[in-house]
């Protein structure tokens, strides 16, 4: 596909979230920022034992992570944790349909790193290495 329609999508995406919002008593809930960019995201969600039954997201920043946040949200609902915590940056490539490249690619992740960071502390599991790096 064309990446001029990935961009769209992605704008669109932007200017109408999907699952923009907050969740009252989240099963997990994890905020993170990206102070280079400015963007600022916290994700919530709720569980059915292993499975993501809802999942939101709030803050604000720039097309790529809230787009990103807004797809992310939509992909992982119904899924299990042990896939959400599996997930990478070649997932949020796929998702977005474009490589963001080196500078953007920490606002393309910070809404996955913040989710898979809820998901472990959840899970009373240690957050690994590769989310460390998203």
């Amino acid at each position: 596909m064309d990446s001029d329609i990935y961009a769209d999508e992605l704008i669109e995406q932007y200017e109408h979230p999907h699952n923009k919002g907050t969740i009252d008593k989240p099963d997990g809930e994890m905020h993170r920022d990206n102070p280079l960019c400015g963007d600022d995201i916290t994700v919530y969600f709720l569980s059915d034992g292993d499975v993501i039954r809802d999942v939101k997201f709030s803050g604000s920043g720039c097309v790529i992570s809230m787009s990103t946040a807004s797809k992310l949200t939509d992909f992982v609902k119904g899924k299990a944790l042990g896939e959400i915590e599996g997930m990478g940056v070649k997932d949020v490539i796929g998702l977005i349909g474009l490589d963001p490249g080196p500078a953007r690619l920490k606002c393309a992740t910070l809404s996955l790193r913040a989710l898979k960071e809820a998901v472990f502390v959840y899970e009373h599991k240690v957050v690994d290495a590769e989310t460390k790096k998203l």
